[in-house]
């Protein structure tokens, strides 16, 4: 079953490590509840990503780094129960020094977390394809950095994203990127640059595993997996998009039932009762329930 009876990962990270060994790239949609993780993990996904974004978006509140570490630890948990792909996690600025960063890294990957993200931004931070960012300096990320690698008891890979495109240029991004490569970051993750060139370079200039995020409506300009895979790159997300397609279909169910006062043309964009309890296993608790009172073993 997905979720009370199913084994997790014994160590997620290095089911990760394997894949950036085995894989040319890693497609990782962003994940924002249990129920997509499960199906993005049906349909054929390695790993998974849980945006801080998305997160603090379905909980109606922007993101500026104000959920909390107790919130995020839950919400990879409740995640971590129905899949067994690993999960690469958001975790903003690590919420707050570098002794903090060191409970984060600790929590989330007793959580389940196969990757934990921490960016070099001024906290509250912003959406890093927003105006108005501030970076912490180089040599306090670099600490931020070994305080994750120091604390993790677990294979996990510590991924360092940079926010200096937009304030230092991609240079600056770039010899930030190889200080937190050297301070022992696993992967590199260049947020908001501004085109494939932008990629390229980064990626010419840069030894090491990267990451790139394929969000909408930023800096960003839409970059297929196969370009990201000939750039260099061995990881992509897709942050918010399950989030952003979700609510746009909510909205337009919501403004039918309006309108109509039925959901009869909705039918159809349905996932049916029975293709969510096939996604969820529901058949096999209703065994084990049975098992259960009849006192069977």
């Amino acid at each position: 079953m997905a979720f009370l009876y199913r084994e997790p990962l014994e160590d997620p990270g290095a089911e990760l490590r394997k894949l950036l060994r085995v894989e040319d790239i890693i497609v990782a949609p962003g994940v924002f509840n249990p129920a997509v993780a499960l199906l993005a993990e049906k349909l054929g996904f390695k790993a998974l990503y849980l945006s801080g974004a998305a997160l603090t978006g379905s909980l109606a509140m922007p993101d500026l780094g104000i959920i909390t570490l107790t919130e995020l630890a839950s919400a990879v948990r409740y995640i971590t129960r129905v899949t067994r792909a690993p999960l690469i996690v958001d975790a903003d600025t690590g919420f707050g020094e570098a002794i903090n960063v060191q409970r984060t890294v600790r929590d989330l990957e007793e959580a389940g977390a196969a990757a934990i993200q921490i960016e070099d931004q001024v906290l509250p931070k912003k959406c890093g394809h927003l105006e108005g960012k501030q970076l912490i300096d180089t040599d306090d990320m670099v600490k931020k950095i070994r305080a994750a690698t120091d604390a993790r008891k677990k294979e996990t890979v510590i991924i360092a994203r940079t926010d200096a495109r937009a304030i230092e240029g991609l240079e600056g991004a770039i010899e930030r990127a190889k200080a937190y490569l050297e301070a022992g970051a696993d992967v590199i993750f260049p947020e908001a640059l501004h085109s494939l060139e932008e990629f390229r370079e980064f990626s010419r200039q840069v030894n090491a595993p990267l990451l790139a995020n394929m969000t909408e409506y930023g800096k960003t300009p839409l970059i297929t997996v196969e370009e990201f895979k000939e750039a260099g790159y061995k990881i992509v997300i897709f942050p918010v998009t399950t989030f952003r397609v979700a609510m746009g279909a909510i909205r337009r169910a919501l403004e039918t039932l309006r309108r109509e006062g039925t959901q009869r043309s909705l039918l159809s964009e349905m996932m049916t009762r029975k293709e969510f309890y096939q996604l969820i296993d529901y058949d096999a608790y209703v065994e084990a329930d049975k098992k259960l009172a009849s006192g069977s073993k």
